[in-house]
């Protein structure tokens, strides 16, 4: 299971990005994820990314109830850099860990 990045709202909550999260932000949006430009994303699409990272851990939330927690707990500055962790988190790294590939 994908570790997650921590964000702290009205709570700590976990943003996780497996496969079904990724499979509802293209559900919410109509958009693969490769469509998605997350250097240019819209509201909407922040909001449907924000909640299908956090609705694994709570399934009473909304979209509705996930932009308030933004409002209230943080900025969107704050939101975007936990989420590019986050997708990071769940797609690895581009750089090699651990010194290589482990050949002599």
């Amino acid at each position: 299971m994908k570790k997650g990045i921590t964000i702290t709202l009205d709570k700590p909550r976990t943003l996780r990005y497996g496969m079904n999260a990724l499979a509802k932000i293209e559900d919410i949006t109509g958009k693969t994820l490769m469509s998605l430009d997350l250097g240019n994303v819209g509201i909407k699409d922040l909001l449907a990314i924000v909640y299908a990272g956090l609705c694994h851990e709570d399934k009473s939330l909304t979209i509705e109830k996930v932009g308030d927690l933004i409002d209230e707990y943080t900025d969107l500055n704050t939101i975007a850099e936990k989420i590019g962790d986050a997708l990071t988190e769940a797609f690895g790294t581009t750089k090699a860990e651990g010194g290589g590939t482990g050949e002599a």
